[in-house]
Formats: C-alpha cells, sequence, structure tokens
C-alpha cells in the first residue's frame, strides 16, 4: 500500500490578494490570477471578500463565492477547499480594510501551523502602487509573518512605474531575503478598462466577445488588451502559481 506523502500529492495552493490599502490594483490581479487558472486548465475556487461590489463575483461569478471576513467559519471554508481537492488553487479576494480580521483568524486558528503541517503552500500577493503607504503597509506585513508566508509583491503599474520609495526603504531586499518573488503589471489602457468593467466581462469575454455580449472592443484596443494579458501571465508565470 502506498504512504500518502506530499511527494505523492499535489499540494493544493491559497493565494491571498491583498495590499490593504484601496485602488492599488488588488481586484485587476484577482481578475488575471483567476483568468489565467481558466487560460492554464488549473482547477480553482475563488472567494471575495468585499461586500458591496466584490470582483470575482462580478467577473468570474461562476468560480467564485463571498465570504465574510468577519466570521471564522466562513473563512474556514478558504482552508477545507485546499484540503478537500489535493491540487486545487484557492483565490482570495482581500478588500481594502480587511488585513487585522484575517490575521487574527490566521493566528487564532493556527492557520500557519496547519499549512506546515498539511502541505499547503500559502501565497500572499502583496499589490503595490508606487506610494509611500504600499511601503509601510509591506514592512508591517515583513515584520508580522517573516518566512512564513511566501510573499509576491506585485508592482501595479497603475498610476505611475517609479517604485524608488520601496527600493530605498531597504524592504525590497528584506522580502528578497525571505525568498519573495517580484513581478510588474503593467497599466492597461483606461477607455479598455472602463469598457470591459462596464459590461462586467471576464478578459476572455472582453477578448472574443462583439457587443452586446462582450464589451465591444475594436481591433486596436483588443490588441492592446492582448499585449497587456500576455505581459502579465509571463509575468505570473515566474511565480509559478
Amino acid at each position: 500500500m502506498q504512504v500518502v506523502t506530499l511527494e505523492t500529492n499535489p499540494v493544493s495552493k491559497i493565494h491571498l490578494v491583498g495590499g490593504e490599502k484601496g485602488g492599488v490594483g488588488k481586484s485587476m490581479v484577482s481578475r488575471l490570477l483567476a483568468q489565467y487558472f481558466i487560460d492554464h486548465d488549473l482547477a480553482f475556487v475563488g472567494y471575495d471578500t468585499d461586500r458591496s461590489h466584490g470582483s470575482l463575483l462580478r467577473f468570474y461569478s461562476d468560480y467564485a463565492s463571498p465570504v465574510l471576513i468577519d466570521r471564522y467559519e466562513a473563512l474556514d471554508q478558504i482552508i477545507e477547499s485546499a484540503a478537500e481537492a489535493p491540487g486545487r488553487r484557492v483565490l482570495v479576494d482581500l478588500a481594502a480594510q480587511t488585513h487585522e480580521p484575517l490575521v487574527k483568524w490566521m493566528e487564532e486558528s493556527g492557520v500557519l501551523d496547519m499549512a506546515d503541517l498539511s502541505g499547503f503552500a500559502i501565497n500572499y500577493w502583496h499589490v503595490m502602487d508606487a506610494g509611500r503607504d504600499s511601503v509601510d503597509l509591506l514592512a508591517r506585513l515583513l515584520e508580522r509573518f517573516g518566512q512564513r508566508l511566501h510573499y509576491v509583491l506585485v508592482l501595479n503599474q497603475l498610476r505611475g512605474d517609479d517604485f524608488s520609495l520601496l527600493e530605498k526603504s531597504g524592504l525590497l531586499d528584506k522580502a528578497l531575503a525571505f525568498g519573495a518573488k517580484v513581478i510588474t503589471i503593467k497599466h492597461l489602457h483606461d477607455a479598455v478598462v472602463q469598457k470591459i468593467d462596464l459590461k462586467n466581462s471576464s478578459f476572455w469575454a472582453a477578448r472574443n466577445l462583439p457587443a452586446p455580449e462582450g464589451p465591444g472592443l475594436g481591433l486596436m484596443e483588443r490588441q492592446r488588451l492582448k499585449l497587456w494579458q500576455a505581459h502579465a501571465f509571463g509575468e505570473i508565470a515566474k511565480t509559478h502559481p
């Protein structure tokens, strides 16, 4: 009889997409990851912590469920989803101001200890813009969890591409010493984003469906979307999600 080990069973991966600060592009990164999993035939389940206008629920409703950040039994579903299907990806879009409730649940439930014992990989995608707040939040994250999380620093060029504050802070070197991966998401043309969002379209629908089923992007708009997504997928692939 074969003994079940981490070598014989695929490892489930939990992807927490956060950054705490609103407007840095967490939801866009969650949507990119969802589309990446779909396009690469990687089984996943999504959870959305935004009560008012959750992006995963809005754009990838077939794959996502709501989860209440202040209810432990709801957050427990994240771990249980990983446990019940080895090899599954669990994608969690963390709304702004959810960091502390999440940390409290993780600490009081022994989530990281369970991950160590069960072989779950917990990846924290820290989505950053070029501002000071994102750097300060990274400092808190590294101080709190140290090497116990797998970090992905997402440099989102939503509002600029000068990340010198991060480089000068010393936190980039600290994160890299902890094994962090660093990726860049380029800025997508505003008009393309607005059309996609107006129709609540997945990226697949935006690329392939004409109006009225899709957002009705023009020929060159679809081209810009394809190039942007190809670059983003190349960056995501570096992290082995």
